[in-house]
């Protein structure tokens, strides 16, 4: 059961009929100032309220970097007009024409069937917006059961052991034979990584060390860093991207090698947007460029060349992988920008450069990816672009970044996979980048 799928399928759809027929059973009424007036009433009511909601969301709050999409505020307005509907229907008044009035202790009974036939119908919303961003692909990451078992740190790190590096000019697949006794799959810790130099109130990281790093002698593996979207946590990569599953499919068919993987926090908290940069909203560019490299140097042993090291993300996430990149090309060899944007923001630029950069667009350009392609060229940086072919929003401005880092002597490449902006995309295009990296990092071919 933990395996089947909340997306696609047939829980999906059994659960969309049941939320169906239940909102039959609450707009059930014969009554003429039903349909008249109570049932326009309740739509009016939850769409301005909806309404409502959204612009306190996307202008007052500020929640999201981009506005919330029409098809969830669709599913979210269908919610509450099921919830007002519940309340209105028991105590609608009946026409002359209907049937008598139930005997009053019944009326109980019309308000149980009507909170459970609204339960129904939120739960058929709410698997529709769960489809639309495919957050919880399963069942069991719904329960948080697909969730990967933690280790301590301390237990699995060992950090003074014998190294097996890549061969110059070849790859570390070449020269790697699994020893006697490597796991079957690799290892998740959380760690506090401290803003030592830029001073970023960082929650712990989450670390990943394949099977080939748990073993004497030790492969000297590259390192990824990755990047959670906005809002989000360094565990979305491992709880809801299911990273974990990825990266140990990867590693049992290449001898147990795959990257190290460093899940770091850019944001602070859930809603906050840093725009990846060092601003009145923290230090994030340093937390990025210099406190999380030199902490894995301090504590992984890993790759110790640029060209064994990358940054990727998706959203937020790919947006910051781009920016990190370009902020440090002496550390970052190689990024993965999946459904980024095309600037950091908080809306829109002319927000963004007062609430954020106190009205200086020149501070603005400098942190800007598009801004900083027109004047450094990276002729020894790579990058991955990968986005859905089904969004709209972030579609062009991918490909508007793809054609930027080509100007700029940039190797880059641009992928389109089947899907939107959610985890539907993400899951994979990870999967799909991860051979690209392993190739650029001299990890295997």
């Amino acid at each position: 059961m933990r395996d089947w799928s909340l997306v696609t399928g047939v829980v999906p759809g059994v659960v969309v009929i049941i939320g169906a027929l239940a909102l039959v059973y609450l707009l059930a009424r014969r009554s003429r100032r039903w349909w008249l007036v109570q049932v326009p009433v309740a739509a009016a009511v939850s769409a301005g309220l909806v309404l409502l909601a959204a612009y306190l969301v996307n202008n007052v709050f500020q929640l999201f970097p981009d506005p919330l999409p029409t098809e969830v505020l669709v599913w979210l307005g269908v919610a509450v007009f099921a919830l007002l509907l519940a309340v209105m229907r028991p105590t609608a008044r009946l026409a002359a024409r209907d049937k008598p009035s139930p005997a009053p202790g019944s009326r109980w009974y019309a308000w149980i069937a009507s909170i459970v036939a609204a339960l129904l119908v939120i739960l058929a919303c709410g698997a529709q917006i769960n489809s639309f961003y495919a957050q919880y692909p399963t069942l069991g990451s719904l329960f948080g059961t697909d969730a990967p078992e933690l280790t301590a740190f301390g237990d699995v790190n060992g950090k003074q052991v014998t190294l097996i590096a890549p061969p110059p000019g070849g790859t570390l697949s070449q020269v790697w034979s699994p020893p006697a006794g490597m796991p079957a799959q690799g290892a998740v810790s959380e760690v506090p990584i401290p803003g030592t130099i830029s001073g970023f109130p960082a929650r712990p990281a989450y670390v990943y060390l394949p099977p080939a790093y748990l073993v004497q002698p030790r492969a000297q593996l590259p390192v990824l860093m990755l990047l959670p979207g906005q809002p989000g946590g360094p565990s979305d990569w491992f709880d809801t991207g299911q990273i974990t599953k990825t990266l140990d499919a990867y590693a049992r068919s290449h001898k147990g090698l795959a990257p190290v993987v460093v899940a770091p926090d850019a944001t602070g908290s859930t809603f906050a947007n840093t725009l990846c940069a060092d601003t009145s909203r923290g230090h994030a560019a340093t937390y990025l460029t210099q406190d999380v490299p030199n902490w894995i140097k301090d504590n992984l042993q890993v790759a110790g060349d640029r060209g064994g090291w990358g940054v990727g993300g998706y959203s937020f996430g790919g947006t910051c992988a781009l920016q990190t990149a370009l902020y440090a090309p002496a550390t970052f060899a190689s990024f993965i920008d999946i459904s980024g944007q095309d600037e950091p923001t908080l809306g829109s630029r002319e927000r963004t450069v007062n609430e954020a950069f106190g009205g200086d667009a020149a501070a603005f350009a400098k942190v800007n990816p598009a801004d900083i392609l027109k004047s450094v060229r990276f002729p020894a940086t790579a990058g991955y672009f990968a986005v859905g072919d089904h969004d709209s929003t972030y579609r062009p401005q991918q490909q508007a970044m793809y054609a930027a880092c080509q100007s700029a002597g940039l190797a880059a490449e641009y992928h389109e996979l089947p899907g939107g902006h959610s985890w539907g995309v993400w899951r994979p295009a990870i999967a799909q980048a991860l051979p690209w990296f392993a190739a650029r990092a001299q990890l295997s071919n």
